[in-house]
């Protein structure tokens, strides 16, 4: 027993050593962990920002006014006063995002319990504002009439909504975003790092090496595995205490020992994938075409850019089979929710099936390969 212990544990330090002498690998985990995970949390708001409005003002009445005082940043930029024979060319060139046609007589129709009609043309390319956009200016309009008619927002008719919003009270996307991109950069490193590593030892030849050494195919893919774990798990704690909590200042809920935890269990079992790569391929081009082929789906449908549940029921109980599904879910608990152990414990045991699972199946395949090398 003492003997498998120090074959994997200099196993280990020989794949370390490897994977630093290989500064191209080096550069990618860096970036992946660092850069990768602010330009994630960063640049993929799905918030209303900045967007640019321009008015055409028919009415030029104290209603109208106030209408277009009421559009502010930071949601929309300063609104611009334009012509009616502007507003095509303003659209087609992309200059603004929402042109608004304000009628003449509108305040008069309004004082005359008339429901006049306020043309809202919208540059529909820009997907993401023109959707949300478009409901944040039925708001403020409709809040501005009535403000005007009554003199206040209060409604003593209609009910009086309030919404409290847990976990992320401002809606802030940039929270999603960067525990997002740490999500799908642990898969994907892990499974490129431990799948690299058997290639490249089938490449450089030192496989053979191995093959007539006293070790057992259980230590040499253990060590691979322990390696690659070792290496994210220590980015891992990077990005969440530096890049998330100093950079980007989002606070984390839960415990971060606890989510290294569930962390390290979804890297046995992704570290696994990665080694099954590495068996079945005969070198590093074929593994980055069928890793390509797998992290694409692992991605996607994990529920961490598309919601889970609005997925095919088919495609939910297929992924019900992946540890990326449930590690999101953990994910989310932990870091956000403040979940603890009482709480996610049976998603970390179905982390820990799965992976054991992947764990026999990889290595009776890689015991096969070897025999097959004799």
């Amino acid at each position: 027993m003492m003997r498998t212990f120090l074959n994997i544990y200099n196993l280990s330090i020989k794949e370390l050593k490897t994977l630093f002498y290989d500064k191209v690998m080096v550069l990618l985990v860096i970036y992946s962990f660092s850069f990768a995970i602010y330009i994630g949390g960063t640049q993929t708001s799905t918030e209303l920002r900045n967007a640019s409005i321009a008015f055409v003002d028919s009415d030029k009445s104290t209603l109208s006014t106030r209408i277009i005082d009421s559009f502010m940043k930071p949601r929309f930029n300063t609104p611009v006063m334009i012509s009616y024979n502007d507003v095509n060319a303003n659209l087609d060139s992309g200059y603004y995002t929402f042109i608004i046609l304000i009628p003449a007589d509108f305040e008069k129709d309004v004082l005359g319990g008339k429901s006049p009609d306020i043309l809202a043309n919208i540059d529909a390319t820009r997907m993401t504002q023109a959707g949300i956009g478009s409901g944040y200016i039925q708001n403020i309009i409709t809040q501005e009439v009535q403000t005007f008619l009554k003199g206040t927002y209060d409604n003593s008719v209609n009910p009086k909504i309030v919404s409290r919003y847990k976990y992320n009270p401002n809606l802030t996307s940039m929270w999603f975003g960067s525990i997002n991109e740490i999500i799908n950069n642990i898969v994907m490193i892990s499974i490129l790092l431990s799948g690299a590593a058997l290639v490249r030892e089938r490449e450089h030849g030192t496989i053979e090496h191995l093959m007539v050494m006293p070790l057992r195919a259980f230590e040499i893919m253990l060590s691979k595995i322990l390696s690659t774990c070792l290496v994210v798990l220590v980015c891992v704690s990077f990005s969440l205490l530096v890049v998330i909590e100093l950079i980007l200042k989002i606070p984390l809920s839960g415990s971060v020992p606890l989510y290294l935890l569930c962390t390290f269990l979804v890297l046995f079992a992704t570290t696994s994938m990665g080694v099954f790569m590495g068996t079945i391929v005969k070198n590093m081009p074929q593994l980055g075409m069928i890793f390509i082929l797998a992290i694409l789906p692992l991605m996607l449908l994990s529920g961490s850019i598309t919601p889970y549940e609005s997925m095919p029921m088919i495609l939910q109980e297929l992924m019900k089979l992946m540890p990326t599904s449930h590690f999101v879910d953990l994910s989310q608990a932990i870091l956000f929710k403040g979940a603890g152990l009482s709480i996610i414990w049976e998603k970390m045991l179905i982390i820990f099936i799965i992976g054991v699972v992947f764990f026999v199946s990889t290595l009776a395949l890689f015991k096969r390969s070897l025999d097959s090398q004799n």
